[in-house]
């Protein structure tokens, strides 16, 4: 398979991504919330266990832990993600063990909470600049990663269930209801901002075009945008003219490119612009919702009969 230079700059942009959101997590972790010796969770905190325990090195065991996961899970997310998360486990585990020895003393001076929110805050945009790019900080994000796939749970929400089992684990070393409160405290904000980064990247507008050079707008939404438009019969009731509606569907970010279009090529076009609170479909996200037994049943009776039934 040939990629084209478009792809190609798309994989590179991904993977320049996934670095500087996994630089994010390492910082946070090892600046902010490792010196306050506060358990966060996943294969870190379990990772902050052995080591706080145990004495084992955070790094090495989260980079054990985490090939572990990517073997059982190797079937459920498929061979890109499988690939994409040992780059993503190879490069968190080179930077916790390189930022580790830096951060002995929290940077902020005698101020847990402030830490730990400033961690989490790290952190979560880290987790969700990865996972936006296709990326993972691998740990218990191939888990949600599993899950999200077959329901509609979404992936902080997923991490927020399994964390907080490790987190009260942390009572057996410490003896510490405040290292809980803390833990529980950077949960629920690093999976609020994790949520946060991906939802207002995936964030979708619908736009609705009215411009007499319709077919020349469409075509290049079509050619540069890479978006589809279908064209929608109308009137204008003022003119009584017939009008070709063009409806476009796009991701927020995309948006201003698409206004550019636009306006180059016709300047006195009716634009309206709306925020969707979800699109599905090809080139969208995939409905995840599981179909009843009677579901299943009645679309096996409406499905077409296969062409190898009707030749």
């Amino acid at each position: 398979m040939t990629l084209t230079g478009r792809q190609i700059l798309k994989q590179v942009q991904d993977y320049v991504m996934i670095f500087l959101g996994l630089l994010s997590y390492a910082f946070g972790f090892t600046a902010f919330v490792l010196p306050e010796k506060v358990v966060t969770g996943g294969v870190t905190g379990l990772s902050s266990l052995l080591f706080f325990g145990l004495g084992w090195n955070v790094a090495i065991t989260y980079y054990g832990i985490n090939i572990l996961l990517l073997a059982i899970a190797y079937r459920s997310v498929g061979r890109q993600f499988v690939i994409r998360t040992i780059i993503g486990a190879t490069l968190a585990t080179l930077m916790l063990g390189v930022l580790q020895p830096l951060f002995t003393a929290p940077i902020v001076a005698q101020q847990p909470f402030m830490n730990i929110i400033i961690g989490a805050i790290f952190c979560g945009v880290g987790i969700g600049t990865v996972f936006v790019h296709n990326g993972s900080t691998a740990g218990t994000d191939i888990v949600a990663a599993m899950v999200t796939k077959y329901t509609t749970i979404s992936f902080g929400r997923m991490m927020l269930y399994m964390d907080l089992i490790i987190i009260t684990s942390s009572y057996v070393i410490f003896h510490s209801v405040d290292k809980i409160v803390y833990g529980i405290i950077f949960m629920i904000i690093n999976s609020q901002v994790t949520d946060m980064v991906i939802n207002n990247t995936r964030q979708t507008v619908q736009f609705f075009i009215i411009s007499k050079h319709w077919e020349d707008i469409a075509n290049a939404i079509n050619n540069e945008a890479n978006r589809g438009c279908t064209v929608l019969n109308g009137m204008g009731w003022y003119s009584k003219d017939d009008v070709k509606i063009l409806m476009v569907m796009c991701r927020k970010m995309e948006s201003v490119h698409v206004f550019r279009i636009i306006k180059r090529i016709d300047t006195d076009a009716f634009i309206s612009q709306a925020n969707v609170n979800g699109v599905y479909g090809q080139g969208f996200d995939q409905v995840k919702v599981r179909l009843g037994k009677s579901d299943v049943v009645q679309a096996e009776h409406d499905a077409p009969p296969d062409a190898t039934e009707t030749s």
